[in-house]
């Protein structure tokens, strides 16, 4: 949350009454403890498995591998996938002491290497780190598995977060395998 919004939201929560402000706290103290990570592919869930990986319409054979849940939510809202995902908590990043073993990688090469899945999308903002993680997970992944990522037309720097469902459908639609 930047600034302005910070700002916009204290003011908004000051007009408030004070019953409505604690009604809002603690939805927030709730949400923070009943939503936790699904032991599949590490979305945000209420539950040990989310919604999407006990979905049985959902195609088994493909996973999409994204940076957080934010680009699942933002892949969601295109109706254009019907895989399953693997959020992976974020990218690697020397700077920020991000190696790969903080992330949520290990866990993906059991998953891809047991189950049969088909193909992997690597749907990771193409940021530097976004691009070293990419190319990391591609070539862990590459001798289990077709790995594709998504075709370009977000921006460099970009974060699929913030990308409209049109962008995002057609960076689908025109992923590419790895070389």
């Amino acid at each position: 949350m930047g600034p302005k919004s910070a700002q916009r939201l204290a003011l908004h929560i000051l007009k408030r009454s004070e019953s409505e402000v604690q009604t809002l706290a603690q939805s927030i103290l709730d949400a923070k403890k009943q939503v936790g990570l699904c032991k599949e592919c590490f979305h945000l869930s209420a539950t040990p498995v989310c919604e999407i990986c006990r979905n049985p319409n959902r195609n088994k054979n493909i996973l999409c591998v994204v940076q957080d849940s934010r680009d699942v939510i933002a892949l969601e809202k295109t109706r254009e996938y019907g895989g399953k995902y693997h959020v992976l908590g974020g990218v690697i990043s020397p700077m920020d002491g991000i190696g790969p073993e903080q992330l949520n990688i290990q866990s993906l090469v059991k998953r891809v290497s047991q189950e049969g899945i088909k193909e992997v999308i690597l749907a990771i903002s193409p940021s530097v780190e976004g691009e070293t993680t990419t190319l990391y997970v591609g070539q862990l992944l590459k001798p289990f598995t077709k790995v594709t990522r998504i075709a370009f037309g977000l921006p460099m720097g970009g974060d699929l977060e913030y990308a409209d469902e049109v962008t995002l459908a057609r960076a689908l639609e025109g992923r590419r395998e790895l070389d």
